[in-house]
């Protein structure tokens, strides 16, 4: 497990780095004192797993995360404990006081192992311009969404819908609806289509989440997603449905 140690203290990092030396498994590939080094040793060492400090000079370590529009798993290190539910928000696998304990320490560490079987995160990326769209990304990828204070990092695989809302694009995905500032067109060059599916022009579906498919109206077909609403899939794309769905 690779891990990347971002924390503007070096004091910290130090300790961090002789706990570490524990875990057989656990490789240090780099260290960073700020946001905008991290940004740039996630981009070249592609690290399982960040040891994030909150408070740094320039940006937070919530900011930092905000920049990217993908990220490992990650588990903050702080002398602060005011921000573990907005940290549990942001789908962080842990949250450690400073100083960290080696107990706390061994969860953060089981818990992340657990992850990276279930679901290995793949290379971070800075957040792309609306277009051109960036490399596509597998159901697997964390992606990060921001809708106003909230903010989650969530699996595309546990993305069930996207839909249309106004100007911007609303997710689904537990029981959350963010919306975010992003197109249809823009997402559709982003997702896999293996996974994805283009229902009709204001939804993209999550092939994954289907509960019960039934015909529809003019040869159209109805999607129910589990614990999601009714999706109908427009006569032109119920022809793709059926063609990509048949053996």
């Amino acid at each position: 497990m690779k891990v990347l140690l971002v924390d503007d203290s070096r004091l910290a990092r130090t300790e961090l780095r002789h706990l570490l030396q524990a875990y057989p498994d656990v490789e240090i590939v780099g260290e960073a004192r700020h946001a905008a080094e991290a940004r740039e040793a996630l981009q070249q060492l592609q690290p399982d797993l960040l040891l994030l400090d909150i408070h740094m000079p320039g940006e937070t370590g919530f900011e930092l995360l905000a920049s990217l529009d993908q990220a490992p798993h990650v588990v903050f290190t702080t002398a602060y404990d005011e921000y573990a539910l907005r940290a549990f928000e942001v789908n962080a696998l842990d949250y450690l006081l400073k100083p960290v304990q080696e107990s706390r320490l061994t969860v953060a560490l089981e818990k992340a192992r657990r992850k990276l079987v279930a679901s290995p995160p793949e290379t971070t990326r800075p957040a792309a311009a609306e277009e051109p769209a960036a490399t596509p990304l597998t159901a697997q990828d964390q992606v990060f969404v921001k809708d106003g204070e909230r903010c989650w990092f969530v699996r595309l695989a546990d993305i069930k819908l996207f839909e249309i809302n106004g100007s911007y694009t609303q997710i689904y995905f537990e029981q959350h609806r963010p919306l975010i500032p992003r197109t249809l067109q823009h997402l559709e060059t982003r997702l896999d289509p293996k996974v994805f599916f283009r229902a009709n022009r204001q939804q993209i579906i999550n092939l994954k989440w289907i509960a019960g498919i039934e015909p529809w109206f003019s040869n159209t077909l109805k999607i129910q997603l589990r614990d999601g609403p009714e999706v109908e899939i427009s006569r032109q794309q119920s022809v793709r449905f059926r063609e990509l769905m048949s053996l």
